[in-house]
């Protein structure tokens, strides 16, 4: 399955239930990922301009799309983005993949 990093941003109201009722939201996480077909690796709080990171394989484009509308709406969050991930092999493959590509850039 491909991987994905997930980031986001909490808003304030969900910073605030959070403060007022610390709960384990790695596990909300994983029950998400879990629910779309796909499995949490690992999930992070972070410092500085998110929040949270979480590392995630899911089985296609559409699951990670369904994953982040659900999340998305549901007012948590204020911003965040999703990037898809290649393993060393895959990064390998493509740089294969790109010797042999033919393109002109442009001249001026």
């Amino acid at each position: 399955m491909p991987f994905y990093m997930f980031t986001a941003r909490y808003n304030s109201d969900a910073m605030k239930a959070m403060i007022a009722n610390p709960a384990d939201r790695e596990a909300a996480a994983r029950t998400v990922a879990e629910s779309m077909g796909g499995m949490l690796h690992h999930f992070f709080f972070a410092m500085g301009q998110d929040d949270v990171v979480a590392i995630a394989e899911m089985p296609d484009d559409e699951s990670v799309a369904a994953l982040s509308m659900t999340i998305g709406a549901s007012g948590a969050f204020s911003g965040g983005a999703t990037t898809k991930l290649l393993t060393s092999a895959q990064a390998i493959s493509a740089m294969s993949k790109a010797s042999a590509a033919q393109y002109t850039p442009p001249t001026g």
